[in-house]
């Protein structure tokens, strides 16, 4: 129970924002036009889109796999893949993030936790530089916007700001650790630990100075955006046959951002609060965006759901399990 309450801290503000969202949400629209726009939707495109969620996913893998320099197989990558967002799905904290990391360590010898992690935290950076990108294109094309890019250049220069210093410190990461040794001198045991995690994590930062391999990382990941963008616009055409590409953009993006915001596991009424937002800029028909953004959800689950579910089950664990695994790693980690 202590345990639970001082964790409430961390999880209890995102929790009540997606409280507050779900409400409001609820309160504008109306079920029975959810319900004809359900009996009414294009269910040829959201085939399609089933299709391409599975594409996402194996596409998605090969983007950490690059990033992991191809050391673990791709078997072992792309369920862990499905893993990590299925934990994040459903467990607070984002765990999926160190999920993966923690469990493709245990997979393959050859990549380090802290290798791991460092590699995901490149990938989701350059993720918020890409919604950044997309919000900002689709800005112009959306009634009365044109004075609200703010948020998104200050967001797209914090995420490449962030980049350029982890750059820096890959091309320097000798400095960087001599630097720390000599400040943690006086504390033997965090220069230990911190030394040998800090050597892992900078062994991965050490792809963006490698420019062949990070061309490699940004041609798999533009293509992984490429298909969630088609995806997001079928989805949007099956309930609105009038939307245009910008639809899909600025939904995109929109979602992008909602699912960076602090939430209840799953970006639960944050995802749906930012799709509902874009699609009513083009159409005042809330119900209906909000079905759209309901099976957004419904293919962003689909593939971690299949994929992880299978990955978790061929290897004998449980979601519950792998998260007590979590829990205790991260104690772990904490008293050493």
């Amino acid at each position: 129970m202590s345990q639970f309450l001082k964790d409430s801290k961390k999880w209890l503000p995102g929790a009540l924002i997606s409280l507050t969202l779900v409400a409001a949400i609820l309160y504008f629209v109306d079920f029975n036009e959810m319900l004809d726009a359900l009996r009414n939707a294009d269910y040829r495109l959201i085939a399609v889109c089933v299709a391409f969620s599975f594409l996402w996913m194996i596409v998605r893998a090969k983007v950490w796999m690059t990033l992991l320099r191809d050391k673990p197989t791709y078997k072992d990558v792309l369920f862990t893949t499905g893993e990590g967002y299925l934990l994040n799905n459903f467990l607070p904290f984002r765990l999926g993030e160190i999920g993966r990391a923690f469990l493709i360590s245990r997979k393959s010898g050859g990549v380090q936790f802290s290798e791991a992690l460092s590699v995901i935290v490149i990938e989701r950076v350059v993720d918020l530089i890409i919604s950044a990108v997309i919000f900002l294109l689709a800005l112009p094309y959306v009634v009365n916007a044109e004075s609200s890019p703010t948020l998104g250049y200050i967001i797209g220069g914090v995420m490449v700001f962030g980049l350029v210093m982890m750059y820096v410190l890959a091309r320097n990461h000798q400095w960087a650790l001599d630097l720390f040794h000599k400040l943690s001198a006086k504390f033997p045991a965090l220069q230990k630990v911190g030394g040998k995690f800090l050597e892992s994590f900078f062994q991965g930062l050490s792809v963006l100075t490698d420019g062949w391999l990070f061309l490699r990382f940004l041609f798999w990941m533009t293509l992984n955006w490429a298909i969630a963008l088609l995806a997001y616009y079928l989805m949007t055409l099956a309930f609105f046959p009038q939307a245009t590409w910008i639809w899909g953009v600025f939904g995109l993006g929109m979602a992008a951002f909602g699912g960076a915001i602090p939430s209840a596991p799953g970006a639960v009424g944050t995802f749906e609060g930012a799709v509902v937002f874009a699609l009513t800029r083009f159409t005042p028909d809330e119900s209906t965006a909000l079905t759209a953004a309901l099976v957004m959800r419904a293919y962003n689950y689909l593939n971690s759901g299949i994929i992880g579910g299978i990955g978790l089950l061929s290897e004998g664990q449980t979601l519950s399990g792998v998260y007590q695994q979590l829990l205790n790693f991260r104690q772990k980690q904490e008293t050493e």
